[in-house]
């Protein structure tokens, strides 16, 4: 996209123009830059993908979903969806750094109450996309991400490209449990039954969920840093660790809470309705910091926290120094401008020293 245009603005349906030198993301769908309403300077993002003449769109699919979850706690507001010839363009709200930017900003290292907190979040946003019959498929940290400003503790779910629908829009029936199915998601946090290709369901965004918990708790997983010479061997490998590894041994360390949430989501049937509440329970009975986890702080807005007074302090350092300078140099305003006075009273007595002197 940068290469059709020399421009750093692209103009888009006469009321929104798209920043080419503001990328603020990427993925298999295409870009995200950030945007601007003309009229109202609002600060939006933009969704691009390139159209393809044979590709089924993944932004059409994530509107459509999107429009549809509208009014959820910790979903994105749309704004509108431009078409082109080469390129499509989504607008919605403009959000902050994912979970993932945000743990390594921690050096991977999240307090328990963060993660419990964080996983809370997560864990009602999951919960109330499958109220509205959407599975995600796609589960990961870099795919929730914080708000902006006052919604700086509100965790948001995103990407939803991949996303669809677990029940028939017209019968209610939920989907078959078919087998052979093609990899969708992402290695590192798929479940067990995704790798296996079992058709997903409930359960699987809940096993995703359950490994971003592990993984804030431990910096890693077993199976993250495997390398391979195809993305198919990889593959292989991972779902041979993930076989291979028990959940005891997956969780060892941790509060045993972790062990029985993820032994639960494993035992639930394909088409099972995944009992919420008592997940929240499990993560609730973990916080032992006598704070409810709706009202932690996160370790990452202490650090920008600690960001802002180390900016005001320099600002202030700033404004000290503009203000010194200042008056170092109104004193040697003053200096030069006594000096001066000084010069012309003493050339003004000569001067009439001399007209005496002539009369005389």
């Amino acid at each position: 996209m940068n290469n059709n245009h020399i421009k750093n603005e692209i103009l888009l349906d006469k009321n929104y123009k798209l920043f080419v030198n503001k990328k603020i993301g990427n993925g298999g769908f295409g870009e995200i830059f950030k945007g601007e309403n003309i009229f109202t300077k609002q600060q939006i993002a933009i969704k691009c993908e390139k159209v393809k003449g044979d590709y089924n769109s993944l932004l059409q699919n994530e509107i459509n979903i999107l429009t549809y979850l509208q009014g959820g706690i910790g979903i994105p507001k749309i704004y509108q969806f431009i078409p082109s010839k080469k390129y499509n363009f989504m607008l919605l709200e403009l959000l902050g750094p994912n979970l993932d930017e945000l743990f390594r900003l921690c050096k991977k290292k999240f307090s328990l109450n963060t993660v419990l907190a964080l996983g809370l979040q997560m864990l009602n946003r999951i919960e109330f996309i499958h109220s509205r019959h959407i599975i995600h498929r796609d589960i990961k940290p870099e795919n929730f991400l914080i708000g902006k400003g006052k919604k700086m503790s509100t965790v948001y779910l995103c990407d939803f490209g991949l996303a669809k629908r677990f029940r028939d829009k017209r019968t209610g029936m939920h989907i078959p449990e078919n087998n052979g199915k093609k990899f969708i998601g992402t290695a590192t946090f798929a479940s067990l039954y995704t790798h296996l290709g079992t058709e997903q369901s409930r359960r699987d965004d809940l096993e995703s969920l359950a490994f971003i918990l592990i993984y804030f708790c431990k910096g890693s997983l077993p199976w993250k840093t495997i390398k391979a010479k195809s993305n198919s061997e990889k593959q292989a490998k991972i779902i041979a660790k993930k076989m291979n590894i028990s959940i005891n041994d997956l969780c060892m360390g941790l509060p045993k809470e972790f062990s029985i949430f993820l032994q639960t989501i494993r035992d639930l049937f394909f088409d099972q309705k995944p009992d919420y509440d008592y997940l929240r329970g499990l993560l609730n009975k973990m916080n032992s910091g006598g704070i409810p986890l709706n009202q932690v702080k996160f370790d990452f807005m202490k650090i920008f926290e600690k960001k802002n007074i180390d900016n005001k302090k320099k600002m202030l350092l700033l404004d000290n120094k503009e203000s010194k300078n200042d008056h170092i140099n109104n004193v040697n305003l003053s200096h030069k401008s006594t000096k001066s006075d000084t010069n012309n009273n003493s050339m003004n007595k000569d001067s009439i020293n001399k007209k005496e002197e002539k009369k005389k």
